[in-house]
C-alpha cells in the first residue's frame, strides 16, 4: 500500500472541509448512516449481480471514504479504535456457522 492511514483520513478530512460537510448537515450521523447503507448496497449489487472487479472496488472505496468520514462526524480516533478491536478479535475463537466462519462472542446454543 502506498499511503499510510493518516494520509486516507487527512485526505477525506480535506474533501469534508471542500463541501463544508460540518455546515452542511453532512456530519448529522442519521444521515451519514443512511449514505452508507446505500452503499452498502450499491457493493452487494456488485456481486450478486457478478460485475466487474473495478466496479466492487470502487463501491468499496466508497465505503472506506464513509467510514473515514464518520470518524472525522464523530470526533473518533479511527486507527487507535481499530488497533484496540483487532487485538480483541485476534483473541476470539472462530465459531463455524450456517453460513460461515463468524468470530464473535456469541456462543450458539448447545
Amino acid at each position: 500500500m502506498s499511503q499510510s492511514f493518516a494520509q486516507m483520513l487527512a485526505g477525506v478530512r480535506t474533501f469534508h472541509e471542500k463541501h463544508d460537510f460540518a455546515g452542511n448537515n453532512g456530519h448529522d450521523m442519521a444521515y451519514r448512516l443512511l449514505l452508507t447503507m446505500e452503499e452498502l448496497g450499491e457493493l452487494a449489487e456488485c456481486i450478486t449481480k457478478g460485475k466487474p472487479q473495478a466496479e466492487r472496488a470502487e463501491e468499496l472505496a466508497d465505503l472506506l471514504i464513509l467510514t473515514l468520514g464518520h470518524a472525522i462526524a464523530m470526533d473518533v480516533d479511527l486507527e487507535a479504535a481499530f488497533d484496540a478491536k483487532l487485538a480483541e478479535v485476534m483473541q476470539r475463537p472462530a465459531i463455524r456457522g450456517d453460513l460461515g466462519v463468524r468470530v464473535t462472542r456469541y456462543e450458539p446454543p448447545t
